[in-house]
C-alpha cells in the first residue's frame, strides 16, 4: 500500500501559506513535469503545439488556458514569477527582459499622456533619464524630490499625479524612505506607490506589506546574485499586473526561459546570501568610518545614518551596498579605485563578488551637473557592492586604495 503524493507534481500554493521567505525561496513556484524531476525544469522553446486547430483557436482566443508563445507564456518564466510573487507577498508577478524594462512596462501600462509622476532624486541614473527624457515625450511629466523630505513630496502633488516612484534604500547614498507615509500620501491622492526593492530584496524588506502598490526588481542584481543574466520583474495585485502583462504581450520586453531558470535557481540561495552581504557590509562600513582619508560613509546600518532607526523598523537587514566620500575629488576617487586588485571595477551590484564604481562617471554619468548636485552625487563618491568574500581580504584590498592616496 502506498501513501502517495503521486498526483502532486508541484506543491500547491495553499500548502505554502504561512511559510517563511527562506522556504518560499526554495519551494514556491516549482512546476514538475511528468518526469518528476527534483530540480526546476527549463523550457527553451519559442512556441507550443496544439492537439487540434480548435484547441489552437481556443488558446489564442483566451477560452482555454495554456501555453501559446514564449513571448508571453512560458512555464519556466511562470515558475520564476510565481516564486518571486510568493516571496514578496504579491498576488502576481510579470517578468521582463531587464530591470529597466520592468520600470518601462509599468509606466507604459499604467500611465497615459497628461499624467504626472513624483520620483525621488535618489534613483539609478537611467531611471532618472527614463522619466525625465523618454516618458516626457509621451506627455508624462515628472517632478524629482528628496527621498526623505515629506514636505517636498506633499508640495509636488498635483491633481494629475498618478504615481509615486522610489528606491529605498537609494542608489548610491543609501537614503531610506518612510514607506508608510508615502503610501498614505499616494492613497490620499489616488496615485500608485511603486517601490524599487532591488537593494533589499524580499528577504530584508517587503514593501507590499508596508503600503506599496507595486514592487519592482532588477533581477540582474541580488535575485541572480552571480552576475550571469539580465532581467527584471514587477510584483503586485493582479488588477495592475494584468495591464503590465498586456503591454508585455504586445511590446515584447520579455524574459527568456533560460534567464528565468537562472533567476529561479538564484532565488534558492538568496536568503543566506543576503545575510552574508549584510554582515560584510556593516563591518566594512564601520571600518571605513575609522579611515582618515574618508570624509563620510553612507550606510543605513550605521548609527550615524540619519534614517538608521527607520531602516531598523522597515528592514530586517541593511543590505550589501554602501558608499563613501574620500578627501579630494575625482582624481583621488579614481586613484583609490584603480589601486584595488581583487575587487571588480564594474557598475553592476548585488553580486557575490565585491564590486566598486565611481557613480558620477558611470551609473549616474548621464545626469547633468545640476542633477548630480541635487542628488548628492559628488566627484569624490565611491560605491561598493559588498560581496561574500572573507572580510579581511576585502579590507586588505581596500587598504591598497588608501595606501595609494598616501603615496
Amino acid at each position: 500500500m502506498t501513501h502517495g503524493r503521486e498526483e502532486h507534481l508541484w506543491i500547491p500554493e495553499s500548502d505554502l501559506e504561512g511559510m517563511s521567505v527562506d522556504t518560499l525561496a526554495v519551494r514556491a513556484g516549482q512546476i514538475r513535469t511528468g518526469q518528476l524531476e527534483h530540480s526546476d525544469a527549463i523550457f527553451p522553446t519559442s512556441s507550443f503545439v496544439y492537439g487540434s486547430a480548435a484547441q489552437a483557436a481556443a488558446r489564442f482566443g483566451g477560452e482555454e488556458p495554456g501555453n501559446i508563445y514564449s513571448r508571453f507564456t512560458n512555464p519556466t518564466v511562470q515558475a520564476f514569477e510565481a516564486r518571486i510573487a510568493a516571496m514578496e507577498g504579491g498576488e502576481k508577478a510579470v517578468a521582463t527582459a531587464s530591470g529597466m524594462a520592468a520600470i518601462l512596462s509599468t509606466c507604459m501600462a499604467l500611465l497615459q499622456s497628461g499624467d504626472h509622476v513624483i520620483c525621488s532624486r535618489g534613483v539609478f541614473g537611467t531611471t532618472n533619464v527614463l522619466f525625465q527624457k523618454y516618458m516626457a515625450r509621451f506627455g508624462v511629466q515628472t517632478t524629482f524630490v528628496s527621498l526623505t523630505d515629506m514636505d517636498e513630496w506633499r508640495s509636488a502633488v498635483r491633481p494629475e499625479t498618478r504615481m509615486l516612484f522610489i528606491e529605498t534604500p537609494s542608489n548610491p547614498l543609501c537614503e531610506v524612505a518612510d514607506l508608510e507615509q508615502l503610501s498614505a500620501l499616494a492613497k490620499a491622492n489616488d496615485a500608485l506607490f511603486v517601490v524599487d526593492n532591488c537593494f533589499c530584496t524580499p528577504v530584508l524588506q517587503r514593501p507590499l506589506e508596508q503600503g506599496a502598490d507595486l514592487v519592482i526588481h532588477s533581477a540582474t542584481k541580488y535575485l541572480d546574485g552571480q552576475g550571469r543574466c539580465v532581467g527584471g520583474v514587477v510584483v503586485g495585485p493582479a488588477r495592475y499586473l494584468d495591464e503590465v502583462y498586456g503591454f508585455l504581450r504586445s511590446a515584447g520586453p520579455t524574459m527568456s526561459p533560460f534567464n528565468a531558470w537562472v533567476f529561479q535557481k538564484g532565488l534558492e540561495t538568496l536568503p543566506i546570501r543576503m545575510r552574508a552581504h549584510c554582515d560584510n557590509a556593516l563591518e566594512l562600513a564601520l571600518w571605513l568610518e575609522s579611515q582618515p582619508a574618508v570624509e563620510r560613509v553612507y550606510y543605513a546600518g550605521l548609527e550615524s545614518h540619519p534614517q538608521h532607526a527607520l531602516a531598523k523598523k522597515q528592514q530586517s537587514g541593511f543590505g550589501g551596498v554602501l558608499s563613501f566620500e574620500l578627501k579630494g575629488g575625482r582624481e583621488e576617487a579614481w586613484r583609490f579605485i584603480d589601486s584595488t586588485r581583487m575587487i571588480s571595477i564594474t557598475a553592476n551590484l548585488g553580486d557575490v563578488k565585491t564590486t566598486i564604481t565611481h557613480p558620477a562617471t558611470t551609473t549616474h554619468g548621464r545626469l547633468s551637473p545640476e542633477d548630480k548636485a541635487r542628488a548628492g552625487i559628488t566627484e569624490n563618491l565611491v560605491r561598493l557592492s559588498v560581496g561574500i568574500e572573507a572580510i579581511d581580504d576585502l579590507k586588505t584590498d581596500l587598504e591598497r586604495g588608501f595606501q595609494a592616496l598616501k603615496d
